[in-house]
């Protein structure tokens, strides 16, 4: 006589959902996905059903604010209720409260020290650091202001930051380094979409890679850097430490509500 019995095996199951708000969320997500209305065969194609099964799903969408319909295309798009979920979630996003464990988990995986700057009265600033099992014991302490032309971390802000928004800070200091040829190619690289880069440049022997992370509207909010021995980290754009970090800058732009344009 078998000690189990039947199912004794078989994988626990997660909480039980209701079928038809599955089923109805996949138009929401298709809408989502593709940021634009559409029409009713192209949504129901999207979300995997045939239009006589979605139409009755938008329906109750529109009545309840989560769809809305342009009248003259007959479009479906997203409703003022989804618009104002949307903005309600993002203020709940704060960048350093996600980020935060997203650079301890970083420093750990690469064995290297991960920071985190932002852009503050005097220019880039260092607020938060995760260390590496062993550190590198350079100037990367909270509050530390970085430097734009010497630091990956000051260039990437140098790059993708308003000229407006640059000037507040260094004024005419700013002139000087538009007349710098190789630091305008450096940033010219960083907004074609390379990671910002420092090769002993601020501390003999230590480089340093810094990638972007966006908000909803597209700003730079926050800048991942990873910093370690030239021997250790490889600053190539295609290298594991660039993919690796540009990885988790997008995961944590996404979160934020940024979307790549096509």
């Amino acid at each position: 006589m078998s000690l189990h019995e039947p199912g004794d095996d078989a994988e626990p199951r997660g909480p039980r959902g209701i079928q038809s708000i599955e089923v109805g969320g996949q138009l929401l997500l298709a809408l989502a996905h593709h940021g634009r209305p559409l029409p009713l065969k192209d949504l129901a194609r999207e979300a995997g059903m045939v239009p006589a099964k979605a139409h009755p799903y938008l329906v109750s969408f529109q009545k309840v604010g989560l769809v809305a319909q342009d009248a003259p295309s007959g479009h479906y798009g997203l409703g003022p209720l989804a618009l104002q979920m949307g903005l309600i979630g993002l203020q709940q996003y704060d960048p350093l409260r996600l980020a935060t464990p997203l650079i301890e988990e970083l420093a750990e995986s690469l064995g290297l020290t991960v920071a985190l700057a932002m852009w503050g009265n005097r220019g880039p600033t260092i607020v938060r650091v995760a260390e590496a099992a062993t550190p590198v014991h350079v100037t990367m302490r909270h509050g530390t202001v970085m430097s734009l032309r010497d630091t990956a971390s000051g260039r990437l802000f140098a790059a993708l930051l308003p000229p407006e928004r640059l000037r507040e800070a260094l004024g005419a200091g700013l002139d000087e380094l538009a007349a710098d040829a190789p630091f305008q190619q450096a940033l010219a690289d960083i907004r074609a979409g390379q990671p910002a880069r420092a090769e002993g440049d601020a501390v003999p022997g230590i480089h340093a890679l810094a990638v972007p992370v966006f908000d909803s509207g597209g700003r730079l909010v926050l800048g991942l850097t990873v910093v370690g021995p030239g021997a250790a980290i490889d600053l190539g754009p295609q290298g594991a430490v660039a993919h690796r970090m540009q990885q988790a800058a997008q995961a944590l732009s996404q979160r934020l509500g940024w979307r790549v344009r096509a």
